[in-house]
């Protein structure tokens, strides 16, 4: 194996350090060509929040109604919009302890839907944690506008991420007006609205991967990193059978070798082509899906904000290409990307209060298909809006499957599907 390597500097990002430090990039590091593997455990986990994220779409939809209600013909085209592989009238049929159908005044034959009880408290306990986790929002929201090349994400490209952010619905009324100093909506020179960090915030400008190590047993190996003496590694969980092999291992000890570059510093001065580059991409991806609440997110979204993520144009390559550290599904007819370091045995590492309530929120769902008309009573008794936790839920039989690793399945003829499908 040849290896080219040359110098150059980087000149610092204006809202960082201001002492120019010196990178060596590497090109033409090993490439080894992965099979793509099937994790049943993380697509489960993707399977069930589709429609958990669809049936909250459509409690805001409902909460958005001036009238307090949707009709069956207003929903009629809204699979795609829902990420739905199923007309969406049997979708929300599906679960009568969120959804409480009634004939129309007007129109007898017309289905109409407006929220049960049960639902309109999950909206105020919702709203609720909206509230008291408003800085938590805020501090994510400015996060991800650092990351980008001009600091501005336009709205369409902002409000499919709106779910997995954790932004309140219809953050751009009710959200950014309260904050002048953080964000403001500007209009691009196209036409579209853009919502633009008003000033960069140092405190912010340290990605997921710095602080876990900060705050973690490494933190002599942190302050090494800090002092230019040494690099950040990206912890990685390989399949069954990955990491004893030599090739992959000699593949990755020379990727993690690579210096670190933090997703909000400029990399300008950086060879595109280079193997530094495709590190600090495998960064920048890294630190997005980090911001995520459920450490995953569409293909498709990420896709929107390629450019002003200074993203190469087949970038979702990187995601087969590091099976250690990011996960593709297929699950659901699209395809998403999820962070491997962000689940263990089918849950979430660090779970957002947010993300806790919509897994209470999922229970009132698998309640009301398992028990159809008696399930609303089945949740008023057993208490389960204001008792249950996650974990009573797991003992209800309701918790994902776990994540062994035997739930790896190995796969050689979707790994071109998974890479191919890149319509880039």
């Amino acid at each position: 194996m040849k290896s080219f390597f040359f110098s150059t500097l980087i000149l610092p990002s204006p809202f960082l350090s201001p002492n120019p430090f010196l990178h060596l990039q590497c090109r033409r590091i090993a490439k080894v060509r992965l099979k793509w593997v099937k994790n049943r455990s993380l697509d489960h986990i993707i399977d069930t929040e589709t429609d958990l994220k669809a049936a909250s779409l459509l409690k805001d939809a409902i909460n958005r109604s001036s009238t307090g209600f949707i009709t069956a013909k207003s929903i009629a085209d809204w699979p795609k919009l829902l990420g739905l592989t199923i007309p969406v009238l049997r979708f929300i049929r599906r679960y009568p302890t969120l959804f409480h159908e009634f004939p129309h005044s007007r129109y007898a034959n017309l289905p109409c839907f407006r929220l049960t009880d049960t639902a309109l408290l999950l909206d105020q306990q919702e709203s609720s944690i909206h509230q008291i986790h408003e800085s938590d929002t805020v501090e994510r929201l400015c996060r991800v506008l650092m990351m980008m090349k001009t600091r501005a994400i336009p709205l369409q490209s902002l409000r499919p991420l709106e779910w997995d952010l954790g932004l309140p619905c219809g953050f751009e009324r009710s959200l950014i007006p309260k904050y002048p100093d953080h964000f403001r909506l500007v209009k691009a020179s196209n036409g579209d609205w853009c919502l633009r960090l008003m000033e960069w915030r140092e405190e912010f400008a340290v990605s997921a991967l710095q602080r876990s190590n900060e705050s973690s047993q490494l933190g002599d190996a942190y302050r090494q990193f800090k002092r230019g003496r040494t690099t950040l590694a990206f912890p990685m969980s390989f399949p069954r059978g990955y990491g004893a092999q030599k090739k992959v291992k000699a593949w990755m000890e020379e990727f993690q070798k690579l210096p670190y570059l933090s997703p909000y510093e400029s990399c300008r001065q950086i060879d595109p082509n280079s193997d530094l580059m495709e590190k600090r991409v495998v960064g920048v991806l890294h630190e997005l899906l980090s911001l995520t609440l459920h450490k995953k997110t569409k293909r498709n979204y990420l896709r929107s904000l390629r450019e002003e993520l200074n993203l190469p144009h087949k970038f979702t390559r990187i995601f087969t290409r590091y099976p250690g550290i990011f996960y593709l599904s297929l699950k659901c007819k699209t395809t998403t990307v999820s962070l491997r370091e962000g689940y263990q045995r089918g849950k979430l590492v660090n779970p957002h209060p947010l993300t806790r309530l919509r897994e209470k929120f999922y229970h009132v769902m698998k309640t009301g298909l398992f028990y159809r008309g008696k399930g609303a009573a089945l949740i008023e008794k057993e208490g389960i809006l204001l008792n249950n936790t996650a974990e009573e839920m797991v003992e209800n039989g309701l918790d994902v499957e776990s994540d062994e690793t035997g739930d790896d399945e190995c796969l050689e003829d979707e790994n071109s599907q998974a890479e191919e499908s890149d319509s880039d």
